[in-house]
C-alpha cells in the first residue's frame, strides 16, 4: 500500500470540513492577455490580492477566490505598432473577446494600448462589460483631483493621439509630455522588459532615470510592462492602472470595496 492511501482522511477534520464548506458561485470574470503574456499575470495576481484582502479573516479557503477566465494571445503583441498592425490586432482582440461572450459577466485587456478598442468592442453588444482602462483611470483622477501628470506608456500611446485611448482625458488633466528622447528610451525599455523579462537588473535603473526627466508629482504607469519594474527608489506618485483595473474587476464579482475607502 502506498503512503498516499495509507494517510487517515480524517486527520485533519478543521481543513477539511472548509474545504467542504458550501461554494456560492459569484459573477465570473475575463482577462484578455498576450501583449504581454506577464501583463495578464500581473493583473489576475492584483485580482487575487485585492479579492484576498477585501475578505481579511473571512478568507478561508480556494473556493472563495474569484472564478477566472484567461485568454493569453500572442498576435496581439502586435499592438506596439499598433498604428501599422490595426487590421491584424482587431481581428484577434475582436475573437478574443467573442469567445468569452457567455462566460463571463465582465472583462479587462491586460493591456494599456488595446483599450484604444473599447468603443468598438462596445459596440458589438456583447452581454460581459468591458472594464475600460481610460473609464477607471478617469475616475481616479477625478477623485483624487489631480490637475498635472506624467503619462508613461507605449509611444501610440504616450502621445495621446489617435492611438491613445487616453485622449479623452486631456479634458481631465493637463498632461506632461516627455521630450523625444525620452519617448523613445520609453519606448525601447518597454520592449525590453518583454524580451529580457522584469528581473533583468539593467532595466530599473533605465526606468528610474525616465523619471528623474519628469517634473510631475504624479507618474501614471500606463504601460502593463511598467509597473513589473517600478520598485525603484523615487520621490514621484506612480499610479498604477493596472491595480485600479484589478480592483474594478473584483467589484465585478460582488465583493464590495472595504469600508475604509482603500
Amino acid at each position: 500500500m502506498n503512503s498516499f492511501a495509507s494517510q487517515n482522511p480524517d486527520s485533519h477534520p478543521k481543513a477539511s470540513n472548509i474545504a467542504l464548506a458550501g461554494y456560492v458561485a459569484r459573477p465570473r470574470i475575463g482577462i484578455i492577455t498576450g501583449s504581454g503574456p506577464e501583463a495578464g499575470l500581473d493583473l489576475w495576481t492584483k485580482v487575487l490580492r485585492e479579492n484576498r484582502r477585501r475578505m481579511g479573516s473571512q478568507f478561508r479557503h480556494d473556493t472563495d477566490a474569484p472564478a477566472v477566465d484567461i485568454i493569453s494571445d500572442p498576435e496581439l503583441g502586435l499592438s506596439m505598432e499598433l498604428d501599422r498592425t490595426e487590421p491584424e490586432v482587431w481581428t484577434a482582440l475582436r475573437a478574443d473577446a467573442e469567445a468569452l461572450e457567455g462566460r463571463v459577466a465582465a472583462y479587462a485587456i491586460a493591456c494599456n494600448t488595446l483599450n484604444v478598442f473599447a468603443p468598438r468592442l462596445n459596440e458589438l453588444g456583447l452581454t460581459a462589460r468591458l472594464i475600460s482602462f481610460a473609464d477607471v483611470l478617469g475616475t481616479h483622477l477625478r477623485r483624487r483631483g489631480e490637475t498635472r501628470v506624467c503619462l508613461l506608456g507605449a509611444r501610440t500611446v504616450a502621445e495621446l493621439g489617435a492611438w491613445s485611448p487616453y485622449r479623452s482625458l486631456r479634458s481631465v488633466v493637463d498632461f506632461e509630455p516627455l521630450d523625444e528622447d525620452g519617448r523613445m528610451a520609453l519606448h525601447q525599455l518597454i520592449y525590453d522588459v518583454k524580451q529580457y523579462g522584469a528581473e533583468h537588473p539593467p532595466l530599473r535603473v533605465r526606468f528610474a532615470r525616465l523619471l528623474e526627466r519628469v517634473r510631475s508629482d504624479t507618474v501614471l504607469l500606463a504601460c502593463t510592462e511598467l509597473p513589473l519594474i517600478a520598485d525603484v527608489a523615487t520621490t514621484k506618485h506612480l499610479v498604477d492602472v493596472t491595480q485600479l483595473v484589478a480592483e474594478a474587476l473584483v467589484d465585478c464579482t460582488g465583493l464590495a470595496a472595504a469600508s475604509d475607502g482603500s
